[in-house]
């Protein structure tokens, strides 16, 4: 196991290491982020595309891109990504988690580097990527402030640090933690805490204290009806944030 140190909160990582090849069932506990991948990229892509100079028509549009996945889990994000071109580094610091995320892209054909490691260790190395991805990861870890610089650390110059999170409102409270937890029973109980949720304009400032500019805020909101998700200018429950390095 590797060190754990100020971000990494492991009882978060105990619990999602339990998971194991569940990582990969669309009906399984982790449906919702299955649900959610399409916007997820899908606002990636564009927004790389557009940062990058990109071909949006390339059926590889990222190709020849370095992407750090922070929180890669078994890899739900870092595979597609990586079929979109993108040269894939996926970091978790539970080693379940790495063993079957290695396993998939293997079964898949796809070349994804994965360690076990932390955003801390990989900076350490002098690691550093055009894109650094962290999904749905903020709310867990111990120390926001710290794993922000850590994650800017790891952006090469020109570079972009892509972040979503839930933000801490009545709303998000009511749909993520009672809806999603105790009502759809679509997570375990007790895998969100409402308290480490942040708001976009903490997030904001925790951004501009480690150099960083946000430059785009977009919402992820679930649709009941199709059961799909869909982009908003709403940021009250999930939102994105994209920022790059201030001159």
């Amino acid at each position: 196991m590797p060190q754990m140190n100020a971000t990494v909160d492991p009882e978060e990582v105990s619990r999602f290491e339990a998971l194991g090849a569940q990582w990969w069932d669309v009906k399984g506990k982790m449906a919702p982020l299955h649900a959610m991948n399409p916007a997820r990229l899908a606002f990636l892509r564009d927004t790389l595309v557009r940062h990058f100079s990109r071909d949006a028509r390339s059926l590889r549009p990222l190709k020849g891109l370095s992407l750090v996945d922070i929180g890669c889990g078994g890899g739900l994000l870092s595979e597609p990504l990586s079929r979109m071109g993108a040269d894939v580094t996926g970091i978790d610091p539970a080693p379940g988690n790495v063993d079957i995320a290695r396993a998939h892209a293997a079964q898949s054909g796809l070349a994804v580097t994965y360690e076990a490691e932390t955003a801390e260790a990989l900076a350490e190395r002098g690691a550093r990527f055009d894109v650094v991805v962290a999904l749905e990861v903020v709310e867990h870890v111990a120390d926001v402030g710290l794993f922000v610089r850590t994650a800017g650390r790891l952006v090469a110059d020109g570079g972009l640090l892509v972040l979503s999170t839930l933000n801490r409102t009545p709303k998000s409270f009511a749909l993520a933690i009672v809806g999603a937890e105790y009502v759809l029973r679509w997570l375990e109980p007790g895998t969100h805490r409402w308290e480490k949720f942040v708001t976009p304009e903490e997030l904001e400032a925790t951004l501009a204290s480690a150099g960083f500019a946000a430059r785009e805020k977009v919402g992820l909101a679930y649709e009941p009806f199709s059961g799909d998700f869909r982009l908003t200018e709403d940021l009250s429950v999930n939102y994105f944030m994209v920022a790059e390095r201030e001159a």
